[in-house]
């Protein structure tokens, strides 16, 4: 399956979240993600990730194992994605750590999720914050089958719009990346 996913800058953080809570009624998380590579780093020359990700919630904490294969959308940089709920958050970490994975970076995203239908598709819209970059950003994503992904693309880019985002907003900047950058 493909997480067809567009990401954009928003400009009117206030604005967006209160349209967007027209549509849904926010999940306010905190995800702690932890990036895995090869001491190679033959996933990010691949164009692949892997990911610890433990998201705290309101009434609950839960751990996500993620892997993501190389683009198959130039554009939207939408990715084939694997994706299955762990019990033992240490675990995960030590078993890729026994198989030859290093974290590569691991930093906090803040996110508001809403989830909803818009044109016949359930789709996650999720604004994020993360602390060591300026400004908020949001994804708007829904899972498809890659002979679906064009059409899954012209529905998220109808909602950003219906949102106020626009094209010029889109970027294919990655939060590890900024991260990293700000890092120094």
């Amino acid at each position: 399956m493909i997480e067809a996913e567009l990401k954009a800058r928003v400009h009117a953080p206030e604005a967006v979240m209160q349209r967007l809570d027209e549509r849904a009624t926010a999940r306010v998380e905190v995800y702690q993600d932890t990036y895995y590579d090869r001491l190679d780093g033959s996933l990010e020359k691949a164009d692949q990730e892997l990911r610890v990700r433990t998201v705290h919630g309101a009434e609950s904490t839960r751990t996500v194992l993620t892997f993501k294969d190389a683009a198959v959308d130039g554009v939207s940089g939408s990715k084939p994605e694997h994706e299955t709920t762990v019990a033992d958050a240490d675990a995960a970490h030590a078993i890729l750590r026994g198989l030859g994975y290093v974290p590569v970076i691991a930093f906090e995203k803040r996110c508001r999720n809403y989830d909803f239908v818009a044109r016949g598709r359930r789709l996650l819209a999720t604004l994020v914050r993360v602390p060591e970059i300026d400004g908020t950003f949001i994804e708007v994503e829904t899972i498809v089958d890659e002979d679906d992904l064009g059409p899954a693309l012209q529905t998220i880019r109808a909602v950003l719009a219906d949102l106020g985002i626009g094209p010029d907003d889109l970027t294919r900047e990655t939060y590890t990346a900024a991260v990293a950058a700000q890092r120094g």
